[in-house]
């Protein structure tokens, strides 16, 4: 597939497991709602059996781990669908100015972007901003380090 074909029609009917290396019931994005080379957007809504929610909220580890997924989805989108590769492992390097402004409790749902500054040397720095129901309740920048290795 080009680039110029991708759509979002296409970019949100696919299976969010297949673009990611973390598998349920680690997952904390629901699905794909739209890819760049530059920006990616998920969403998700905050269950209650999920990992990361206590007492009826989403925790910031929670959201955090999200905003790295919403960046693992937009490099397994682009290995698979662009490269035709497998799906790596990335790793979380670094984690700057999060800021955390509101809560998201369970039935929320959350969209996240993200959106990159720089691509290095298997380094990718972005910011992100988490949604819920509309509100931006976290932001921040991430830098991730990606695993040559497929997954």
């Amino acid at each position: 597939m080009e680039l110029s074909e991708v759509t979002d029609d296409f970019v949100q009917s696919i299976d969010i497991h297949t673009v990611l290396p973390q598998q349920e019931p680690f997952v904390m994005v629901g699905r794909l709602l739209h890819f760049e080379m530059n920006s990616s957007t998920t969403e998700t809504r905050v269950r209650e059996d999920n990992l990361f929610v206590e007492n009826g909220f989403f925790t910031p580890c929670g959201m955090m781990e999200n905003i790295a997924q919403t960046c693992a989805s937009r490099i397994g989108f682009y290995n698979k669908y662009i490269l035709q590769k497998d799906v790596q492992v990335g790793y979380i390097g670094a984690i700057r100015d999060y800021v955390i402004t509101g809560k998201a409790k369970v039935g929320s749902l959350l969209t996240t972007t993200v959106d990159v500054l720089e691509e290095v040397f298997g380094m990718t720095l972005a910011t992100a901003t988490v949604k819920c129901d509309g509100v931006i309740i976290a932001s921040g920048q991430v830098k991730l380090a990606v695993n040559n290795k497929e997954a």
